[in-house]
């Protein structure tokens, strides 16, 4: 499977151990999903993670550990289409990646906007804790 992981969720796994992002993050490292990401994503991560009411919760280490398994690791996409679906427009990039890359499904935490649309061009928009479920299901 083809997933997209929102970079809120990315940040809360560095946050949080043990939680359900934190588990999709391990999940990615041990191989159980492919992932998919940007250039504009890991920059988005890389603003983020410096943060002021951020960066003293991530080590800077952790998050550039992130970055680099993003760009070594997981699949980088590039030229992606004009997307304008989001209520918030920050967020159709993460549209776009899912559909150059026909991902199977998109992980967010925003409920106010991306999981309140459910899909996208058929890909599913889910929650960690779904994401979580629905890999377990699979693996069975």
């Amino acid at each position: 499977m083809r997933f997209i992981l929102d970079t809120n969720i990315l940040v809360a796994a560095l946050i949080t151990r043990g939680t359900p992002p934190d588990q999709l993050y391990e999940a990615w490292r041990d191989g159980r999903f492919a992932l998919i990401t940007s250039e504009l994503q890991v920059e988005e991560i890389r603003r983020v993670t410096r943060r002021e009411g951020i960066r003293f919760r991530i080590h800077p280490a952790e998050a550039g550990r992130l970055v680099n398994d993003l760009r070594r690791l997981a699949t980088v996409v590039g030229n992606l289409p004009t997307v304008d679906v989001s209520p918030d427009p920050y967020d159709n990039f993460l549209l776009a990646m899912a559909q150059s890359a026909q991902a199977d499904i998109l992980v967010t935490g925003d409920k106010r906007d991306l999981l309140a649309l459910g899909r996208h061009q058929g890909i599913r928009i889910l929650t960690a804790r779904g994401a979580l479920d629905l890999l377990r299901a699979s693996s069975l």
